[in-house]
């Protein structure tokens, strides 16, 4: 970034509801054009930074977004990367940190920030909560150290007054506006009357140069696991052909049935050298085999622990190994290591 230069920031809108209005015919909520989201936004004019925006031609509730759409947006930030400073992403709230996640593992090497951000209530709301979180994503997308260097750089998700890793945060409430927590790691940021960014607890300066993967294996089953599930059905499920891995949902710290029928359709998906990865159905807390003799059981069969991922890091960081064809050992080995701040090792 050259000096005395205002930080060139690029909003991207991809939809949700902080862009809908209510169907008078229906009475329910519908994309509307892009240009009334920043007629809304006055106040974006006295942040300091030069501010452009690009809308998606075909705008998406974020229940219908796909892997091929988390390529889509990330590939306007790579397209675009090199003419600006930063980036804001509007997205629907219900998949948001399934894309932040992904996007965690697709662009490499980043220098700069991008941030998502969206709503509870339309922009055009009298009790919006699309005001704040928007403009102070945008602050948060222009700042700048003593360097001129983008403070942030990293995929973030900003929501009600803090921000957090995007591979690290999840949505807790749909009826809030405190929406989304990180629940085993510290927000980077918070805002209130002073916005003040942790800078410790920001990824370091990454030397690689920036680049965009779009490697990801869809064939994956995550299989939540729940008080009588039938041994008969998990098996039925990872019969399927063309699976190529298995997140567990469990129990507590990595707990599972432990009956004999169950292990056998764990054990066999495991034979096929297919990865399984154990991620607990806590919103707090990690997995940990071995503590009781139900989750040894899953240790001995080979199951691996995804320690205190998210369920939607795990996702998108098994999508990203299993794209690369790695091996068993190799997802063993990575799941386990933190690639992009996404598990504590």
């Amino acid at each position: 970034m050259k000096e005395n230069k205002l930080p060139k920031i690029l909003l991207i809108y991809t939809g949700g509801t902080i862009g809908m209005v209510r169907d008078e015919v229906s009475g329910g909520l519908r994309p509307f054009d892009f240009d009334n989201i920043l007629a809304n936004l006055p106040e974006a004019r006295s942040i300091h930074c030069t501010l452009d925006s690009y809308a998606f031609d075909h705008l998406l509730d974020s229940s219908n977004i796909s892997p091929a759409n988390w390529v889509e947006i990330a590939s306007v930030v790579r397209d675009r990367y090199e003419a600006y400073d930063g980036f804001v992403v509007l997205h629907g709230t219900d998949t948001m940190a399934y894309t932040t996640s992904a996007l965690s593992f697709m662009l490499s090497g980043l220098s700069k920030p991008v941030i998502f951000t969206g709503s509870q209530l339309p922009i055009g709301h009298l009790r919006t909560d699309a005001k704040e979180n928007l403009i102070t994503s945008i602050e948060l997308a222009s700042l700048t150290g003593e360097d001129g260097q983008p403070v942030v750089r990293e995929v973030c998700l900003y929501f009600q007054h803090e921000l957090y890793r995007g591979n690290r945060c999840t949505k807790i409430n749909a009826e809030q506006f405190s929406a989304f927590a990180s629940p085993n790691y510290p927000p980077l940021a918070h805002s209130g009357v002073h916005l003040t960014v942790d800078k410790d607890l920001l990824l370091p300066r990454s030397y690689a140069s920036f680049s965009l993967d779009t490697h990801l294996e869809t064939e994956i089953l995550m299989l939540h696991i729940f008080p009588g599930i039938r041994a008969e059905m998990v098996h039925y499920l990872l019969d399927y052909p063309d699976l190529r891995g298995v997140i567990l949902l469990t129990f507590g710290s990595g707990n599972a049935p432990d009956s004999a029928e169950f292990l056998a359709a764990i054990e066999r998906v495991i034979a096929r050298d297919i990865p399984v990865v154990n991620i607990t159905q806590c919103i707090k807390g990690a997995v940990h085999q071995g503590d009781y003799q139900v989750s040894e059981s899953l240790l001995r069969a080979g199951v691996i622990s995804g320690r205190d991922m998210t369920k939607e890091a795990a996702l998108a960081k098994m999508m990203h190994l299993l794209g690369h064809h790695y091996g068993v050992d190799e997802v063993r080995h990575y799941m386990q290591k933190s690639l992009r701040g996404e598990v504590s090792e």
